[in-house]
Order: structure tokens, then sequence, then C-alpha cells
């Protein structure tokens, strides 16, 4: 799975913005996106529908390997939000489950 926050940086710096001006551009507060990097945090399905807003792209486009769109169905946007609501530690567990179920 990409790092989001790694594609967020990519596109913003293609455009040569600042983290100010992505928050001015998307309509986020420049708090919440800086606390995405200070606290490794995956930002919500609604957040990032923002942030695509902004960089004019598509949820699908901005999740894309190789150039092969994504589409999310409504469990796995439901799964999205839900891990992005939970801290390291707790995000940690759920690997541990889904490796048991592996």
């Amino acid at each position: 799975m990409k790092d989001i926050l790694t594609v967020i940086t990519e596109n913003r710096q293609a455009r040569g913005w600042t983290e100010y001006q992505l928050a001015e551009r998307s309509g986020l507060p420049q708090s919440t996106i800086s606390s995405w990097y200070r606290k490794s945090m995956v930002p919500t399905i609604p957040s990032l529908e923002k942030i695509c807003g902004a960089f004019g792209i598509t949820l699908s486009q901005l999740f894309a390997e190789d150039g092969e769109a994504v589409t999310l169905t409504a469990s796995q946007r439901k799964l999205l939000d839900s891990w992005s609501r939970l801290d390291e530690e707790q995000q940690t567990v759920i690997f541990q489950l889904i490796e048991k179920f592996s």
C-alpha cells in the first residue's frame, strides 16, 4: 500500500505549494495537515477528498499504482476511514489480527 503522506507531499511539491497553500486550496486547517505528518496519521477519506479537490485529481488517481486507477468500494472506504482514526498501537494490533487470518 502506498504511503499516502508521501503521495500528498509529492503532489504538493510538484505544484510548488507549501503546506499552508495546500490548506488554503483544500479548505482544511493547516494544523490538521501538519498533524498528519507529526503523528504519522492517515487522513480520513473526507480529508483526502478535499486534498484531491485541491490537486484537481480523483481519489482513484491519488491511490493509483503504476498508472492504474483504483476504485474503492463502500466497504473499503469505510475501512480506510475507520483505520485513520486508530492510533499506531491500535493499527499494530489490527495488523497482528490480520496476520492470524492469513
